[in-house]
């Protein structure tokens, strides 16, 4: 169960400074900062215990993994609870990501493939195979400039 912490100033910049690169050492982050290592460690324990930070990742280039096709999917759901539908979909080979969303569709997901024949197969079998999917439409992405990393604009944020 995570423990209750109130995120200040400092613990923004320590954010958006492991956003920027979550392989920084404990003694660069207090660098960084501008804190000493020991508050730099007892803050980010901190974050990681209320779960504010909830892990590290790595960011992968899909190309190189020879995943070279990529769509977000929007799917129209029926009568099926939430927590069933998104974890079939979740389980799905090649699926990124499943995110419940507002308006007239009902899940988003991003899926990538090798190719447009894996492609197909995942969005016209696989995903219209899980029970509750009704519909589908699909959006091809033709080119991704990434934006800023969640906390990197640690100016930004209200105080």
């Amino acid at each position: 169960m995570p423990t209750e912490h109130r995120v200040d100033e400092i613990d923004r910049k320590i954010i958006a400074e492991l956003s920027r690169n979550g392989r920084l050492s404990v003694r660069r982050l207090a660098e960084l900062v501008h804190i000493s290592r020991t508050n730099a460690h007892n803050r980010l324990v901190a974050l990681l215990d209320a779960q504010v930070i909830t892990g590290f990742s790595a960011q992968v280039d899909r190309k190189a993994l020879g995943l070279n096709v990529t769509a977000l999917v929007i799917a129209k759901i029926g009568d099926v609870p939430w927590p069933d539908v998104s974890a079939r979909l979740a389980a799905l080979p090649f699926v990124e990501k499943v995110q419940a969303v507002s308006g007239d569709i009902d899940v988003m997901l991003t899926v990538s493939a090798p190719d447009n024949r894996h492609l197909s197969d995942t969005i016209l079998r696989r995903i219209h195979e899980v029970p509750g999917v009704e519909s589908t439409r699909s959006l091809l992405i033709l080119e991704e400039i990434p934006g800023q990393a969640p906390g990197t604009a640690a100016d930004e944020w209200p105080r």
